[in-house]
């Protein structure tokens, strides 16, 4: 009987009850897509997106073009060539579509004509377009393009010997911004704008002179002029936060400067009825974080003025309606990336959230949108458990439609963590305090778990309920995770973002250390178990963190700043800290400059620590990380040096270096684990 019974049992449980998913693991990092820019034709009927994956042979991001009716039907590939599309602009009427894709020798420009699902390359350019733009009545189109400039020559060599083999001649310089986290060395030239037929042909360049190009373009409506903005002051390279909007004729290339202040006006766009410029920007006050507003000017450059002055965020993507009577825009709020549509006079209506999700190694702020004539919306929406979709909102409903699924295959069967919005209190001034916290897939409230803080970048940005690899795969590894936006994130205000002024790290760090008591006295966090990670400023904050305590039993530093004095001359970006970071130059104010550097704190260290950086990377270099872990190894402290071959400051621009920064640092914490995994609490 005891058998019958058993076998029965048996058979119940195999049949009946559901298999439990597996957890989220390292090899489903490469089986993941998401949706990006997607593109809403003008009668707002079809969405052409660009369709995202990871390549597992080719160990990169790769993305080709789809296309799918605004009802969620007729998904299908744009083109049948498996090679990377981007950027699709639909023309004014909506009968074809212009985008960039790779070729050997480049990218280059297609067209895919609508109606007869037609494609044809339709340019020969020597450089990558970019900013591409239709004109008004979709005969022509813009876009912006480098134009090599000839590097300075210092002396003349004597020439050499016929099959000489001599060392590679100098690599000279003699410019302020000569090299880029990523990209490497910058070779000489600037980039201009050019036009032409959208039905091919020679491309004509309409801009001149030793500045740089780029951004949005703007046509006016009578497809006489492109509004774009620049910086073509005198002392640009040093003025380098600053930039003017401006507009060129097509025909003539006279240039018109329409604004004049110091700091950043960018992104011009040109109502339909012509007669206003709807641009973003400041007055520079050379702090660490300031609004981007929303301007209105007239087409003259005339009655200049923010519009936006009521919502304290920062604003970008702006679009204008129809009618010319108001603007969309996007602009995230604490942690959540929204879409808005705000009036001429100022009145600001919140129209969509959780756009996002195209940023999945870490939960930062990304995601695009679009409008059709009618106000249908487009856009990437993200929640916690999945990427971007493509998404449409119309004006007839309040309730988003999800078009793609296109993790349904993989994340339908996978366990996730869950993640919980927590708020807490500032022991230094009684702020509102912002965080998340991922629990382990299954998650047992009657157990114990150790307890990861993981810090943001920055450190002027912002973390949020968005879908992260990182967060997902720490919390699979049995970790419960903690993610803060401390003093100096944005999405909470100018003021709460400008608090790190000369003074960073400061209170951030008492932000983040209250957040951990508060998830202590919840009682999801333990005294015992506690570990502490972070990349770029969140590697800077980590090391500052096991410099001002030791209550961590294990940290890995990833890519730090650890002295500001050497970082701020030897970065890519070295031009950009003094005075609106820290005050003065580095040789100016000496002991500014130390005070905030973690080095100065690395006689305190007893926390035993992992410091990891890419070999290539040009924002944080090598040499600040090796600095923590030389002088750790001098204090005879455990610590060991994880260098990534290849990786920029962008680590996880590889998916397997992604995964090797994730999988090093939990195997480097869980060697200091005191607890097994899912005890009892007591």
């Amino acid at each position: 009987m005891r058998i019958v019974v058993l076998s029965f049992l048996v058979f119940f449980l195999i049949h009946f009850l559901p298999a439990q998913k597996p957890n989220f693991s390292y090899l489903d990092v490469f089986d993941l897509q998401y949706a990006q820019d997607p593109q809403i034709s003008p009668d707002g009927n079809w969405v052409v997106y660009r369709r995202m994956g990871f390549d597992v042979m080719k160990d990169r991001a790769w993305g080709n073009l789809w296309m799918l009716k605004t009802d969620g039907n007729q998904h299908q590939k744009l083109t049948s060539r498996e090679v990377s599309e981007s950027s699709p602009k639909w023309s004014p009427n909506g009968d074809r579509i212009a985008f960039t894709s790779s070729t050997d020798e480049g990218a280059e420009i297609y067209m895919y004509w609508v109606a007869s699902g037609k494609l044809a390359k339709i340019s020969q350019l020597p450089f990558s377009p970019s900013s591409l733009t239709w004109s008004p009545n979709g005969k022509r189109l813009a876009f912006s393009m480098n134009v090599t400039a000839k590097a300075p020559v210092i002396a003349k060599m004597p020439k050499k010997p016929k099959g000489a083999k001599w060392a590679d001649t100098p690599r000279i310089t003699d410019r302020v911004y000569h090299e880029a986290d990523g990209r490497g060395y910058i070779k000489p030239g600037f980039n201009h704008i050019f036009v032409m037929p959208s039905n091919g042909g020679a491309p004509r360049q309409v801009t001149s002179g030793d500045w740089q190009h780029r951004g949005s373009l703007s046509w006016s409506p009578d497809g006489s002029k492109i509004y774009f903005s620049a910086n073509r002051v005198e002392d640009w390279e040093y003025r380098f936060r600053n930039s003017e909007v401006y507009s060129v004729t097509i025909e003539t290339g006279q240039i018109v400067t329409l604004t004049d202040r110091d700091g950043p006006d960018t992104s011009p766009q040109v109502s339909p009825n012509g007669k206003m410029i709807a641009y973003i920007g400041y007055e520079d006050k050379k702090q660490a974080y300031q609004v981007r507003k929303l301007h209105i000017m007239n087409a003259d450059g005339s009655n200049q003025r923010s519009i936006s002055d009521a919502l304290d965020r920062s604003i970008s993507s702006l679009t204008w309606d129809e009618k010319s009577n108001g603007l969309y825009f996007t602009y995230d709020d604490k942690g959540n990336g929204k879409i808005g549509y705000i009036s001429l006079s100022g009145k600001v209506t919140r129209l969509a959230d959780n756009r996002g999700g195209t940023t999945l190694g870490r939960p930062y702020g990304s995601g695009s949108y679009s409008v059709s004539n009618n106000g249908t919306i487009a856009y990437t929406h993200s929640r916690p458990d999945h990427p971007a979709e493509v998404t449409v909102l119309t004006t007839k409903s309040k309730t988003p439609k999800k078009l793609t699924n296109l993790n349904e295959g993989l994340l339908g069967y996978r366990t996730l963590g869950k993640v919980e919005e927590v708020w807490y209190k500032s022991s230094f001034d009684g702020r509102d305090l912002q965080g998340w916290i991922v629990y382990p897939p299954n998650y047992d409230a009657t157990k114990r778990y150790p307890f990861m803080v993981e810090n943001h970048g920055g450190p002027i940005l912002n973390y949020g309920d968005r879908f992260s690899i990182e967060m997902q795969l720490y919390a699979s590894a049995g970790y419960i995770v903690f993610y803060p936006n401390a003093r100096g994130s944005t999405s909470y205000g100018e003021e709460f973002g400008n608090l790190l002024y000369r003074n960073y790290p400061g209170q951030d760090y008492d932000d983040t250390m209250d957040g951990v008591d508060h998830c202590i006295q919840k009682g999801i966090a333990h005294e015992d178990q506690l570990f502490v990670t972070g990349g770029s400023a969140g590697g800077i904050m980590t090391a500052w963190m096991i410099g001002k305590n030791n209550r961590f039993e294990a940290a890995v530093v990833a890519k730090p700043v650890m002295n500001w004095i050497s970082k701020t001359l030897v970065a890519d970006n070295y031009f950009g800290y003094a005075n609106s970071r820290y005050e003065g130059q580095p040789w100016e104010n000496f002991e500014h400059y130390w005070k905030f550097s973690p080095i100065s704190l690395v006689g305190n260290i007893e926390t035993p620590t992992m410091v990891m950086v890419g070999m290539n990377d040009l924002r944080t270099p090598p040499s600040e990380a090796k600095q923590l872990y030389h002088a750790l190894k001098l204090r005879k402290k455990e610590t060991v040096l994880v260098e990534i071959p290849g990786a920029s400051h962008g680590i996880a621009n590889r998916p397997s270096n992604l995964i090797t920064k994730i999988a090093h640092t939990v195997a480097w914490f869980d060697n200091y684990r005191t607890d097994k995994e899912g005890e009892e609490k007591e």
